[in-house]
């Protein structure tokens, strides 16, 4: 019997029993993979469940299927420098989702790339997925290094994480709040 109260917490769900069961299974089914890609962006989980199921690379032919064949494949790589370029080349993942991905599986290594976040470092540029793979993780390293600087150090590379994205989100409701919602408001 599944403990929906467990699920109803989707970041400690990812966090533990998801990530606990990669490491255990060296793969993860599509439940367990879609949660990780509703928390991240809900309005993608159609994209990327037709992106896994038009991969010609991927030999199976159902969504369960092909997402223990990808997360088997993160699971195997020699490196986490391999696990990214695995996601961004070989299924076409974009940073964002990808760094989401990773991030449960291994939040010791992995931040997630968040517009919010990158926000928080004064004059970061956009990382573009699309391009050179070289430029994109050595970029995505700088961001973790900054994103490890920026926010207290003696807590876990995801604490700072969260750190950043609520001190993104307060950030934002002040200056809403100073402005009285104006562009927020419909028009009088």
């Amino acid at each position: 019997m599944i403990d929906y109260l467990k699920y109803f917490d989707r970041e400690t769900f990812l966090f533990e029993e998801v990530h606990d069961r990669f490491h255990r299974d060296h793969s993860l089914g599509a439940f367990d993979f879609f949660s990780i890609i509703i928390w991240k962006a809900n309005r993608a989980k159609s994209i990327m469940a037709d992106k896994l199921l038009t991969e010609k690379r991927a030999s199976a032919c159902d969504l369960n299927a092909r997402c223990r064949v990808l997360t088997r494949s993160l699971y195997a790589a020699p490196n986490h420098r391999e696990r990214l370029r695995i996601l961004i080349e070989d299924w076409d993942f974009r940073l964002p989702m990808a760094s989401a991905i990773l991030a449960v599986c291994y939040p010791k290594d992995f931040a997630l790339y968040d517009y919010r976040v990158r926000d928080q470092i004064k004059g970061f540029p956009k990382l573009n997925s699309k391009g050179d793979f070289e430029v994109l993780w050595k970029g995505y390293e700088k961001y973790i290094a900054n994103v490890c600087k920026l926010a207290p150090q003696q807590k876990t590379l995801r604490d700072k994480d969260r750190y950043l994205y609520g001190k993104s989100n307060a950030v934002q409701l002040r200056k809403d709040i100073q402005q009285k919602f104006e562009k927020l408001a419909p028009n009088k």
